[in-house]
């Protein structure tokens, strides 16, 4: 797996995935949403999203 995601991209990925998983205990309604935070935050970690692999999208600028 080379990494496709990079810089901002991962920045408001993991942020976003965390506040969808804090949004789910705080706020009930947010419950199946806080289960999806788990993917953005999981590719922000990873740096790689495999999503970007048949759209052709690269945001990281190593190879």
């Amino acid at each position: 797996m080379t990494k496709n995601v990079g810089g901002m991209d991962r920045n408001l990925r993991i942020g976003l995935g965390i506040l969808l998983i804090i949004g789910a205990f705080f706020y009930p309604p947010l419950n199946p949403w806080g289960f999806i935070g788990i993917v953005p935050l999981a590719t922000g970690l990873m740096g790689w999203c495999p999503l970007y692999i048949p759209l052709g999208i690269k945001t990281c600028k190593t190879d």
